[in-house]
């Protein structure tokens, strides 16, 4: 059974009845509601439904028809940016479904909400058509009022479903598929808005800030308040992020109040904040009480030893498969590198011998403990992405003529996914080596065969993961993508020769 997560955004947090007729419309067999967020400074509500897909996408098209009903915006006002009654789809995969299974559903619930309901859409993040509509603020630029008069007049605002008007009431939608998303804001003792703006600026990915993380300022309840969407805490842990606001916010002389998460959250973000502010020393997930009685009972006991984990993996590598392949191998053996380069720190951290060195041991272990991680996720990256580039080759194929072009910028997006998690992987496997070379003056001898295992295995992984880029980077048509492949080769070229 494949398990996909909605989480629809719709423009309405104050009147709780219509919220519960939105909520009450979408009920359905095979669908289940796991939280509905209201909140009346932003004017917005926030829905989180998991289903199979068929119910899922009935369940959702049904909310989106009754917001359609009871929102009007031309007179809703809320602190949070809108574009249409229902503002945003996103689906995110769960379990047994992919991230190209969720294109697939944002794609299908776009047609059927225009059919239905004359609605113009836009698709974003993984379903996007255009590169810049992957990101859900350029779609949103200027929210309903601005794209109200500018959707039949710019080229660059034409919805990717429908005719290039507004629904007089409920303005567009925007669906999409992403990875699991963290609503998070953190509010300022501050009544200054532009302080948030500024340090919204500092922490955001688009203006040089921290990757997976977007941001805006805005005022709730009278409050500066710092507003974030955190679309990958592997990559940019939740602790890292609230570190980084409370040090912009004391250069402008204002303290940190609190932080709020809106909707969930996955049970390993907070575990990644109870390490970082706890200091906890070897701490894993296991660890937890909950998790080994879950593992336990799930029949995945230590019992099995070491191969037990490790086999499975190994036995889908052996299989006559396009998938896992050389990407999600490279990306596990940078992750053993970061494995073995922790346990060497870990073990010497706190040793009368190494006294010196334990600020700089904590650092590395902390940068490891990242880096680990990012590399064990992008272990399945690689296969989705490559699965991604499938399907996109697939639907090229079947395309009308109307279509060729919106499949051909379906390809060369797939492709640009694809080429970019082996150069993640490298950059990462590039950061464990250097890494595990400080390591070895600081730690003890008797594990330098540890470090040498581990110094090699990054090796293997950056090599890797770069001739999948290049692989990748080879199969754009001529000219095609050319900035993308031009800065590709130069992120490439900087990881053979740092000191060029």
């Amino acid at each position: 059974m494949a398990l996909i997560e909605c989480v629809p955004n719709f423009s309405e947090g104050r009147d709780k009845s219509r919220v519960d007729a939105i909520v009450a419309a979408m009920k359905r067999e095979g669908v289940q509601l796991l939280d509905c967020e209201m909140d009346a400074d932003h004017n917005r509500s926030v829905i989180t439904l998991v289903g199979e897909r068929e119910p899922l996408i009935a369940a959702v098209l049904a909310g989106i028809g009754k917001a359609t009903e009871l929102i009007d915006l031309n007179i809703q006002r809320g602190a949070h940016p809108r574009l249409g009654a229902t503002d945003v789809v996103p689906f995110i995969p769960i379990e047994g479904a992919t991230l190209e299974d969720c294109v697939q559903m944002a794609r299908e619930l776009g047609q059927k909400v225009w059919a239905q309901y004359k609605i113009p859409v836009y698709f974003y993040e993984a379903a996007a058509t255009r590169p810049e509509r992957t990101n859900l603020e350029n779609i949103r630029r200027g929210q309903f009022e601005a794209i109200r008069e500018e959707m039949g007049k710019v080229e660059s605002r034409r919805p990717d479903v429908g005719d290039p008007r507004c629904h007089p009431t409920a303005g567009a939608v925007v669906i999409g598929a992403r990875k699991f998303l963290v609503a998070y804001n953190v509010y300022l003792q501050t009544k200054d808005v532009d302080i948030a703006k500024k340090i919204a600026k500092a922490v955001r990915f688009s203006s040089g800030g921290f990757r997976a993380v977007k941001g805006m300022g805005v005022e709730v309840r009278g409050q500066a308040q710092v507003s974030m969407n955190l679309t990958d805490t592997d990559m940019t842990p939740i602790a890292r992020v609230f570190e980084f606001v409370k040090r912009e916010a004391a250069r402008y002389g204002v303290q940190v109040q609190s932080s709020e998460i809106v909707g969930l959250v996955p049970k390993r973000a907070l575990e990644d904040a109870a390490e970082w502010f706890l200091q906890v020393e070897n701490f894993n997930p296991s660890m937890i009480l909950e998790n080994r009685l879950a593992s336990v009972i799930s029949g995945k006991s230590a019992a099995g030893g070491l191969r037990a984990g490790v086999e499975p993996f190994i036995e889908q590598l052996a299989a006559p498969t396009a998938v896992p392949g050389g990407g999600s191998a490279s990306a596990a053996a940078g992750a053993m590198a970061a494995g073995l380069a922790a346990m060497v720190a870990g073990m010497s951290r706190g040793k009368k011998a190494y006294a010196q060195f334990d600020a700089e041991l904590s650092e590395a272990m902390a940068h490891l403990s990242k880096l680990r991680e990012q590399l064990t996720a992008a272990i399945d990256e690689d296969s989705d992405s490559y699965q991604a580039v499938m399907q996109a080759y697939k639907a090229q194929k079947s395309a009308t003529p109307e279509q060729a072009a919106a499949a051909a910028q379906a390809v060369a997006a797939a492709l640009r996914g694809a080429a970019e998690v082996p150069l993640r992987v490298a950059e990462c496997a590039a950061g464990v080596a250097e890494l595990v070379a400080s390591l070895r003056s600081k730690t003890n001898p008797r594990a330098a065969s540890d470090l040498t295992v581990a110094a090699a295995l990054a090796r293997a992984a950056m090599e890797g993961a770069l001739d999948n880029v290049r692989i990748n980077l080879e199969s754009f048509e001529a000219g095609a993508e050319a900035e993308f492949v031009v800065q590709t080769k130069v992120r490439m070229a900087k990881l053979k020769n740092p000191e060029a």
